[in-house]
């Protein structure tokens, strides 16, 4: 899950190298927060969120197949 949000994120964003995933698990939750340039954000979150619901549901998907609960957030 991890992997496949950072390769999502670092293809989206003018930054590469400045994005990054974080991912930390608790009570059967992951929780990956993505790390970005303050400029590349508009360009995670997208118009009315689209590219972030998109993400999300794609990190769910895969998180479904490994039965856990995902959560993402940008910081």
């Amino acid at each position: 899950m991890k992997d496949l949000a950072q390769f999502l994120v670092k293809n989206l964003t003018d930054h590469p190298d400045q994005a990054s995933v974080q991912d930390l698990e608790s009570e059967g939750v992951v929780t990956l927060k993505l790390v970005v340039a303050e400029e590349d954000k508009g360009k995670i979150i997208g118009k009315k969120g689209k590219v972030i619901k998109a993400i999300r549901c794609l990190v769910d998907s895969a998180g479904a197949k490994a039965q856990k609960k995902t959560v993402v957030d940008i910081d």
